[in-house]
């Protein structure tokens, strides 16, 4: 039986776990993907970006934070029930009214990556974003992400290391610097193939059609002439 061998997508995922549309565009190209698993592998890897890199290690009450972000109480109430009926068309269930705290997502972002040195990096994604809009975990606490990454499949002592390591959160700022030399300011930023840029959480049809165009660009840069000269 012959073995076929599909072309191979990456993508990097650039987020944050307490970005809603986030989560939302996380679904959405799962959803691309599973679509055309028949014609593509794909290699996906997740980004750091903090939508606030300045809050308190102790965060800050969650309502009260975005409200003043949003511009007023009525204001975040109008935007988190239409975030939440947008989830729930994705399958997700957002509920803002169990989660109190805003986070300081480093040491989130921390784990995140460390987690793919396992192979555990989709899992651990995963698990901070249903954690946080979900559960309601206050991902402040040191306890709570570490709970968080056994749940997806790290050992508690790797999780609490992570977390103990400067350099691993000294490589999220740099990481982030580096995002922002690309022009990324804000997420989700999706880099296929290292060469196109997708910006917001487009629908799971727009990702297929630039999957498919991707697709055919690497089937030309990977024919060769019968001369060989393109070779």
């Amino acid at each position: 039986m012959k073995t076929i061998i599909k072309p191979v997508i990456r993508v990097d995922i650039v987020s944050d776990v307490v970005c809603p549309w986030c989560y939302i565009g996380k679904r959405r190209i799962e959803k691309a993907m599973a679509e055309v698993a028949s014609e593509y592998d794909f290699d996906v890897h997740y980004l750091p970006f903090e939508l606030n890199p300045g809050m308190p290690a102790e965060g800050a009450n969650q309502k009260e934070y975005l409200a003043n972000k949003f511009g007023s109480e009525s204001k975040y109430h109008q935007i988190t029930q239409h975030v939440t009926g947008v989830a729930k068309e994705d399958g997700l269930a957002f509920d803002f009214s169990r989660q109190t705290v805003s986070p300081n997502t480093r040491k989130a972002h921390s784990l995140i990556q460390a987690a793919a040195n396992e192979g555990k990096q989709l899992a651990m994604t995963e698990a901070f974003f249903k954690a946080y809009f979900t559960e309601g975990v206050d991902l402040s606490k040191s306890e709570n992400l570490v709970a968080v990454a056994v749940g997806a499949g790290m050992s508690k002592e790797t999780a609490e290391a992570v977390l103990a390591d400067t350099t691993a959160l000294e490589k999220i700022e740099v990481t982030e610097k580096e995002m922002s030399k690309l022009g990324i300011s804000g997420v989700p930023f999706y880099i296929i193939n290292n060469r196109y840029g997708v910006s917001g959480a487009q629908p799971s049809d727009a990702f297929v059609q630039a999957f498919a165009e991707i697709g055919t660009e690497m089937a030309k840069g990977a024919a060769c002439d019968v001369d060989g000269t393109n070779c």
